[in-house]
């Protein structure tokens, strides 16, 4: 009998939440209307599908369902915020400004509008934290800069940005600010409306919903321009039939969120502290990556000394953890994300990437610990003997 292994990597995916699952079943058997049709089948899947729309609004502090519009995943909201937007602007400027340590869809959407539409992008550096400061985002704006992107909660150390503070300084130019908040909605800390952002792409595998949905909240009287164009769904932005039984499991994980039916994030954190507190004081020189207390309630990026964490990994058949990111996993490159808070290549080859999230549990991270502490220890290079 094998033992399934103890779950670290909730900022690559969540598990389905049970509940989530049971609202979708109905459309996928029975309600299978189109909900663009006019009969009784189409409207019950327009119903649910507006149902999920304001469920979705409410989880993210939209004011208007409508400012929601359903895509394939955050990285489709990326494109269609960041590579949409400029090219709405484009008589405005040319001009974009991201961050060093973006995910990679929101760098390849803006290498798009570089190599295909000959606009220019800066990017800003970050501390040793990942945090930018907001005034070196106003450092770099000029009078064609159309759009600033900042993610809200970084996918690898968890570091979040002061958003608002970013806004204060993009709104009153008349700047669109997009946030990739994939990784944090669902922690109790985006509320789009308070942090004064634009644009926000979301996704539901982050959240113990669906994968293949994600949506992108747009502020209400934004121009962006289609990216894929046809039927005219989603008010003209995302053309195509509406995937409704994964818009219906979105919009489930987003009311569990609201209701408060699931362990709320200091659960999770405690988790994640008393983990970052047994492999710190059980490995000698580990050190944590990402801001001190600013950071996602679950994440716990970790350094380990003369230790390759893909090899470690390899021994831990235990735990289901990563290096890094996802969308990196074979790529046998170091981390952008690392090398841009001033780690070595070396130091980002020797660093794991632990995700606590609302399934763990005392148990899980107990035996964890051992587990990681352990192999470091046979791993750890020897200390050199004294002449």
């Amino acid at each position: 009998m094998t033992t399934e292994p103890i779950y670290l990597d909730h900022q690559a995916t969540t598990p389905m939440d049970e509940r989530v699952l049971q609202a979708m079943l109905p459309y996928l058997t029975r309600e299978y209307g189109n909900p663009s049709s006019p009969h009784v089948f189409g409207q019950a899947a327009a119903r649910a599908v507006r149902t999920a729309r304001r469920r979705v609004a409410d989880l993210v502090g939209a004011r208007n369902e409508l400012e929601i519009v359903f895509t394939s995943g955050a990285t489709e909201a990326d494109h269609l915020a960041i590579v949409g937007t400029a090219l709405a602007a484009r008589p405005h400027g040319g001009h974009v400004v991201t961050t060093a340590i973006e995910h990679k869809a929101v760098l390849a959407a803006c290498r798009r509008l570089v190599d295909h539409h000959g606009y220019t992008v800066t990017r800003v550096a970050v501390d040793r934290h990942g945090r930018v400061r907001p005034e070196d985002i106003a450092a770099v704006l000029t009078p064609h800069t159309v759009l600033v992107s900042v993610m809200h909660a970084n996918n690898e150390i968890g570091t979040l940005q002061r958003l608002a503070a970013i806004a204060g300084i993009t709104a009153p130019r008349g700047i669109v600010l997009h946030t990739d908040a994939a990784q944090s909605a669902g922690h109790g800390l985006l509320d789009v409306t308070e942090l004064g952002v634009d644009l926000a792409s979301l996704s539901a595998h982050k959240l113990h919903g669906p994968k293949g949905i994600g949506a992108l909240y747009i502020r209400r009287g934004l121009r962006v321009t289609a990216l894929q164009t046809g039927g005219g769904q989603e008010r003209g932005l995302r053309a195509g039939t509406p995937n409704v039984p994964a818009i219906v499991g979105f919009g489930a994980a987003a009311h569990l969120i609201t209701l408060g039916a699931i362990p709320p994030p200091p659960c999770v954190r405690a988790l994640r502290d008393r983990l970052q507190g047994r492999l710190l004081t059980e490995i000698p020189g580990a050190t944590v990556n990402g801001h001190p207390h600013r950071r996602l309630p679950g994440n716990l990026s970790l350094t380990l000394p003369g230790i390759e964490a893909a090899d470690l990994l390899d021994r831990v058949r235990g735990i289901a953890a990563s290096t890094g990111s996802a969308c990196d996993t074979g790529s046998g490159e170091p981390s952008h994300v690392l090398t841009a808070i001033g780690l070595t290549r070396a130091q980002a080859r020797a660093t794991l990437r632990l995700s606590v999230g609302r399934t763990s549990t005392d148990t899980d991270i107990d035996q964890a610990a051992d587990l990681l502490a352990r192999a470091a220890h046979t791993m750890a290079p020897a200390p050199a003997r004294s002449a």
